[in-house]
């Protein structure tokens, strides 16, 4: 078996030559120390493991181009073509077959084909079959049964065009690989481990490999991309066309039921929902239950509803966010796995490592010769029937055998002579020489045949043998046409069975320290140098997980990073310490040094972006005797002002000034910082706080766990700068604003929250329960603000009815109760009522029953020209005040006529 894998050399590491520049030396074998059995071993090693090596690779691991078949699949299916009969067979009977020419056992051949009933393209299945999603196993093979599917009938098999081999024992014919017509390999996918190299080709689309086939044969550029029969979803960045080397993430699809519940219905490929025997570590639950168990998310319990269908319902603990735990159970459970790609095959009885554009024009090069060696042979046998036709048609018409001497031929030499001598005048018109088999053929021929034979139909006959001929012609003439129409065929007949199940898009990419839940509490004891989770009694400093790094500065100017511990000696001396997070571009330390003992004081502002874990670090000039004056950690770029004062000296005239560290520029760690006083300093003071230098940041919310984050996780509030503020309406109509600090606390009800924009306008409709709870409509503008304020007035009794950020807003008002007859009322709202402060009572709309109101498209309509003597209404005063109703209608009448 050695010699039919060519590229595959043994390597001895004892027996190669040195390399250039060693002082050891290549010795023969003959020349090199006996030491008994090694010379026995070594050669058993170079000769039998090869001929194993190669066995493996060729017959039972690694699937052919041609085919995209193993041996093992390629015999199975040659039994079942032998078996077919139209109806299912027990899976029993197809393993026995096989075996005559598989020779490894009943087992491996009953795995193999329950594999490929799975996938559901060449084989029907009857039975219990098993179940991708679950794991479930199938039954035993006596109970299930199996036949041919229409695909693989017309695609995989022709034995005119097969080319054949003897079987193990010689008593029978196997393929060498089947005529298939299609590219079988990347539409069912390959999985493999042979001696040495491995194979894991993906599964795709059956329609998008119809259309790459057809892109191929047009020479236009095709992709292809993954499909899994579990859904899913791929990102294909890092594909790299299926070669060694690519990766691709493969995520489940999880849906958020509502605030509380999460459930799975899609699974990475290679994952299921139960653990089956040979593949324990394959089970989804599984992993999330073991990530629950180490802290890493929080979830109450996991219910595994799956059946037809993949139903995987996730509860979450009181007090976790939706949106986080989605992304903490694609960061630390199976819910997204990488897979790396290998297309390895076997092409010309050797492995090859391809890509799967590749394996695809391969597959379809070689459909096109396929396709043209049926054209071909089917044009040798219409030929055939047409020389013989036409020597049949001459053979009767002339009557040749009337004839004296073709009856009274003394034997059969001699009638075919006669024969062959009548025949040749008409020799020239033949396809190709008349042989003595012909004629003995036409001796054949019955008197019943030829009593029947009918002039008209035989010219038919052969004319439509020539004009089939003549489309064979005009097909091989046009092959890639014809491939073309074979690929549309396929795909226009068996399209439908195959939609892409996957979904290919790009992932943001989850760091697992944000979104890991902090099951932990950090504490410090500072007095004896040790930090650690497991120091309860000790100062509190944050809440943790077990991955987190924790960073750490000194009064000697060292930082360093060092991992959560239960408990760990880190030194004395700690002036800061918090949780680090890696690549923040946003904590910005602001700090005063002084330079050695007596050396000069420093001001600078830096950040910590990467540091190598438990390696020293020094924020100083490193001298001998250097301090820290003063830090501060900003977790968004702030820069304060602070007071300095000097020590007293005769000859120092102003022993206070004040700096800002927003003139001072962030640089890295190690740079040397601005002189802020070459005499020593007394003290440093806060004068006052300043605000972020760093730009917007971007704030979202998480509705979910009412609070606001930085991850991306919930709704998306906008880019804050140091003075934005928060507005927040409750659905009791108050309404507060606050910073956008992360640990900010939010009641529940809330009803708005976004960005304060003072100049925004907004538009209320509420019961004024002060006013005989009839309807007002106001217009104002909402103030910053850090205690609650009421929109609705001081009564609590009053309700909001519509509440409206529509610049021009318009709004319908139906009546109902003895008031339904009345025409709805439309109201311009700019039009209607003036700006104001949300103080003021707005105006009354009407004094009869209102069913509904409702917004409706917005129109800006110019306001009406104010009147000289118009006055504008008091914050708190009813405008409506001492008018009647009638006066109130005849009012909003004329405002209507304005539309």
């Amino acid at each position: 078996m050695s010699d039919e894998i060519d590229d595959i050399k043994y390597t001895d590491p004892e027996n190669q030559p040195a390399e250039e520049g060693s002082h050891s030396e290549y010795k023969p074998a003959d020349e090199r120390k006996d030491t008994g059995v090694t010379h026995q071993l070594s050669g058993m090693y170079r000769n039998w493991f090869l001929d194993y090596a190669s066995y493996v690779i060729l017959e039972r691991a690694v699937p052919h181009i041609n085919d995209g078949l193993k041996p093992v699949q390629r015999r199975i299916l040659h039994s079942m073509k032998e078996m077919d009969d139209g109806r299912y067979n027990k899976v029993a009977n197809i393993v026995g077959h096989t075996m005559q020419y598989h020779p490894h056992g009943d087992a491996s051949i009953g795995d193999a084909l329950v594999q490929l009933g799975q996938k559901d393209l060449l084989i029907d299945c009857q039975g219990n079959w098993g179940n991708i999603l679950t794991g479930d196993r199938a039954a035993a093979s006596r109970y299930i049964e199996a036949r041919l599917s229409k695909f693989a009938n017309d695609v995989v098999f022709n034995p005119k065009t097969t080319e054949w081999q003897y079987s193990y024992d010689g008593r029978h014919e196997e393929p060498v690989t089947l005529p298939v017509k299609f590219p079988l390999l990347l539409a069912q996918g390959a999985e493999g481990i042979a001696v040495g190299l491995s194979c894991k080709i993906l599964p795709h689309n059956f329609n998008e490999i119809c259309d790459a086939a057809i892109s191929y044969l047009k020479n236009e550029p095709f992709q292809l991309y993954p499909d899994f029969p579990t859904g899913g979803s791929i990102d294909v960045s890092k594909y790299n066309d299926g070669a060694r080397g690519g990766v691709i993430k493969v995520r489940a699809k999880i849906n958020k039921v509502d605030n509380k519940t999460l459930v799975i219905t899609e699974l990475p490929f290679g994952k299921t929902t139960s653990s089956p025997p040979d593949r324990p570590s394959s089970s989804l639950p599984d992993s999330i239950l073991k990530a629950v168990e180490k802290g890493k998310i929080k979830i109450k319990k996991v219910d595994d509803n799956t059946a037809a269908d993949v139903e995987i319902i996730v509860h979450l603990a009181p007090g976790a966010s939706s949106d986080k735990t989605i992304d903490a159970l694609y960061a630390f459970t199976d819910c997204e796995e990488s897979i790396s790609p290998n297309c390895c095959v076997i092409d010309g009885k050797k492995p090859c490592f391809l890509t799967v554009s590749d394996i695809l024009c391969k597959s379809v090069d070689n459909t096109k010769n396929l396709l043209r060696k049926e054209l071909e042979i089917r044009k040798n046998e219409l030929l055939e029937n047409l020389h013989f036709s036409s020597l049949e048609r001459i053979f009767i018409e002339e009557r040749i055998y009337k004839g004296k001497e073709f009856e009274q031929a003394p034997n059969m030499d001699a009638a075919c002579a006669y024969v062959d001598e009548r025949l040749t005048p008409f020799y020239k018109d033949m396809i190709r020489e008349v042989t003595k088999d012909d004629i003995l053929k036409l001796m054949d021929i019955k008197m019943a045949r030829i009593l029947k034979f009918n002039k008209d139909k035989a010219e038919a006959a052969i004319a439509r043998i020539k004009d089939e001929i003549n489309d064979i012609n005009e097909k091989l003439n046009h092959l890639i046409e014809h491939t073309i129409a074979w690929y549309t065929m396929l795909k226009n007949k068996y399209g439908a069975q195959f939609p892409r199940r996957t979904e290919i898009r790009n992932f943001d990419t989850i760091e697992a320290t944000k979104v890991v839940e902090a099951n932990e509490k950090l504490y410090i004891n500072r007095e004896e140098g040790f930090i650690g989770t497991s120091l309860k009694k000790d100062e509190f400093v944050a809440n943790c997980s077990d991955i987190d790094d924790v960073v750490l500065f000194y009064k000697d100017g060292k930082c360093k990073i060092v991992k959560v511990a239960d408990k760990l000696f880190v030194g004395k001396d700690v002036i800061y310490i918090n949780i680090f997070e890696k690549n923040d571009k946003r904590t910005i330390y602001n700090v005063v040094y002084r330079d050695g003992k007596n050396g000069f004081y420093y001001i600078k502002r830096f950040n910590l972006t990467s540091l190598n874990r438990d390696k020293e670090y020094d924020i100083t000039k490193g001298k001998p005797g250097s301090r820290i004056i003063y830090f501060t950690a900003n977790s968004n770029g702030e820069a304060e002002v602070i007071k300095i004062t000097l020590k007293p000296n005769p000859r120092i005239k102003k022993i206070t000034f004040e700096k800002d560290f927003s003139e001072i520029l962030i640089k890295g760690r190690q740079a040397m910082g601005n002189i802020l006083s070459k005499n020593e300093i007394h003290r440093i003071a806060l004068k006052q706080r300043g605000g972020s230098t760093l730009g917007g940041r971007k704030v979202w919310f998480d509705p979910d766990i009412l609070r606001i984050n930085y991850d991306e996780h919930g709704k998306y509030l906008g880019e804050f700068q140091s003075d934005d503020q928060i507005l927040i309406i409750q659905e009791d109509g108050q309404f507060y604003t606050t910073d956008f600090d992360a640990n900010n606390h939010y009641e529940q009800g809330i009803k708005i929250i976004e960005k304060l924009d003072i100049n925004k306008v907004w538009t209320a409709i509420l019961f004024d329960a002060d006013q005989k709870g009839y309807p007002y409509l106001k217009r104002f503008n909402l103030e910053e603000s850090s205690k609650k304020q009421p929109i609705l007035g001081a009564n609590p009794e009053s309700k909001l009815i519509l509440l409206s950020d529509t610049t021009y807003p318009r709004f319908e008002v139906k009546f109902s109760g003895l008031d339904d007859f009345r025409d709805p009322l439309i109201i311009d709202a700019e039009s209607f009522v003036n700006v104001k402060s949300f103080k003021a009572k707005g105006k009354r709309i009407s004094t009869y029953t209102i069913d509904t109101v409702t917004e409706l498209e917005p129109t800006h309509l110019p306001k009406p020209p104010k009147e000289e003597n118009e006055e504008e209404e008091a914050p708190n005063e009813d405008p409506d005040a001492g008018k009647s109703d009638s006066d109130l209608i005849d009012e909003m009448t004329g405002q209507m006529k304005l539309f």
